[in-house]
């Protein structure tokens, strides 16, 4: 595991807790003391976390929500942006795909915007930057709007094959060898729904997620078409993916 993909995990113990002691940090990343005490502090003179007594406390002000106007500042940006790129390139003429939410998904949804292609959706940043684009094709998926997401969600007995699409692109908060995590077990149900009605399924994460459990598991390894990741991905997992049967693309 690098620095970075070390730094992103503590921060986001931080975000979900709102402090960590030295030993927590040591045994979620199976690290040394120095090591954790060394992140911390790099972390603290960077101004991302505030060092305490054993631990860390998470400083929620400087943490800046990304939107469309902003999302130059979404966390690992460059990388997302890699990512997204190459996965549209999978995308050709006159195809039909599902888009699921988060910035990886926005950035994803800003490349194939004015393309030929229908993008079907429930997260609406994306769909409304596609209509504001003028994009010619975009299917937005129904349900009970979700504030905390900002998506809708479907009620119990929606019917996921009314969207059926060629591809589908989602993210999640880790994957192994295992398949893929996400966190919010609503969207993740929602999205699940979807699973039987696609092409193919693609992931996009970031490589600080790769080698990380988090949450539920929404797809195995086996129900993964493609995965997209930066080339600092743990190349364990990326192995035993690959002898799975999924490819793999690094960006």
């Amino acid at each position: 595991m690098t620095e970075s993909q070390r730094h992103q995990i503590l921060l986001e113990m931080l975000q979900q807790s709102g402090f960590v002691t030295v030993e927590q940090v040591i045994e979620r990343l199976g690290i040394s003391p120095a090591t954790a005490r060394r992140d911390i502090n790099k972390l603290g003179d960077g101004g991302k976390l505030k060092k305490v007594r054993n631990g860390a406390e998470v400083i929620s002000q400087n943490r800046v929500a990304w939107t469309p106007m902003n999302i130059h500042q979404a966390q690992n940006h460059e990388e997302k942006v890699r990512i997204a790129k190459a996965a549209s390139r999978l995308v050709q003429p006159g195809e039909s795909v599902v888009i699921n939410c988060g910035s990886t998904a926005f950035l994803l949804g800003r490349e194939i915007c004015g393309k030929d292609a229908q993008i079907i959706t429930n997260y609406l940043p994306l769909a409304n930057f596609l209509i504001e684009q003028g994009h010619d094709s975009v299917v937005i998926m129904g349900g009970q709007y979700n504030k905390s997401q900002a998506i809708t969600l479907a009620p119990q007995d929606g019917d996921a094959s009314l969207y059926a699409g060629h591809w589908m692109f989602t993210s999640g908060k880790g994957l192994t060898a295992e398949g893929l995590y996400k966190t919010d077990m609503l969207t993740a149900m929602a999205e699940q729904k979807m699973l039987n009605y696609v092409g193919k399924l693609v992931v996009l994460v970031d490589s600080s997620k790769v080698g990380q459990r988090a949450g539920m598991l929404f797809s195995r390894a086996e129900q993964i078409d493609i995965v997209i990741t930066g080339k600092e991905a743990n190349h364990e997992v990326i192995e035993q993916l690959k002898a799975q049967g999924v490819q793999v693309i690094l960006v």
